[in-house]
């Protein structure tokens, strides 16, 4: 009899410890569905299990205190970055115009009867007035970008179209630079969902870019899968240097008067708006490909 009676109270405690590690592998799974839902959203609402069990609550109450931290500390940092922006925006407005004066009596001094080494030195002062004009204008668009990151409303957009749009905006200048531009499109629509404003700039800063460093030629072509590549022969630079296109600021000594910032500010609207940017070289050549891939 007794035997009996111990099998039984160890088949009972066996069932009571499955049931009590069933409800915490519950309280478990509660707790990280709850936890990716905090994360991903901005929302003050703790993690709240219904279990008793106190280790499940215990650890619900340090992720509480820890996306409290969280949470106070992306505030700050959003709040930081606004002011920020807005102190790059106002010190560009703030600048602007001593600078355009500045750059209206330097280019009254050079129509004066100066001599060989006054005009050389009017000319590098000239020169690095408008150096300074179009940091600015970089900066000021560099914000326009960060807001554009803030706030992308994604619609359908067909990119045959916004290719050739981007590059008829630019057919001018490649003209006067001596480079056709050929465009290779496919014959059927590609579409994707994306900013119509922040691929514009995408697009703008990309063959700008391909207008100041290119050889004479530039190839853009488009995929069925959503890539756009442009390839332009640029024998002055090296891979080194195209590794570091897309970094901020960075500059290259091909790249007179450039800011470092229009491949830096294309690259973070193309990954905002779930693409991927890259640049190779080889032979002579540089690619840069810009790619959104489709829903599936």
């Amino acid at each position: 009899m007794l035997p009996w009676l111990i099998c039984g109270g160890l088949a009972a405690l066996a069932l009571v410890l499955r049931i009590q590690l069933r409800l915490l592998q519950k309280s478990l799974d509660d707790i990280t569905d709850q936890l990716g839902d905090r994360l991903s959203s901005d929302t003050n609402n703790p993690i709240f299990l219904p279990t008793r069990d106190p280790c499940a609550r215990r650890l619900a109450a340090r992720l509480n205190v820890q996306l409290k931290e969280l949470r106070r500390q992306r505030q700050r940092y959003e709040n930081g970055d606004r002011e920020l922006k807005e102190a790059v925006t106002n010190v560009s407005h703030d600048l602007r115009t001593p600078l355009t004066a500045i750059c209206g009596y330097l280019e009254l001094l050079e129509k004066g009867d100066n001599t060989p080494r006054q005009a050389r030195y009017l000319s590098l002062i000239a020169g690095r007035a408008q150096a300074m004009r179009r940091l600015i204008e970089e900066l000021l668009r560099c914000t326009v970008a960060a807001s554009l990151e803030d706030g992308l409303s994604p619609e359908a957009v067909d990119l045959n179209g916004a290719v050739e749009e981007a590059v008829a905006a630019l057919y001018g200048a490649f003209i006067e630079a001596g480079i056709v531009p050929r465009v290779s499109l496919p014959p059927e629509r590609v579409a994707r969902s994306l900013d119509r404003a922040a691929l514009s700039r995408v697009l703008g800063n990309l063959l700008a870019n391909a207008l100041k460093y290119s050889a004479g030629d530039l190839d853009v072509v488009l995929s069925p899968d959503g890539a756009i590549t442009l390839s332009n022969a640029a024998p002055a630079l090296d891979e080194v240097q195209v590794g570091r296109l897309f970094d901020r600021f960075y500059t290259v000594e091909t790249g007179r008067g450039s800011t470092g910032l229009g491949l830096s500010i294309a690259r973070s609207l193309t990954e905002r708006m779930g693409g991927t940017i890259s640049a190779r070289y080889g032979a002579g050549r540089l690619w840069v490909e810009v790619r959104f891939p489709g829903t599936h």
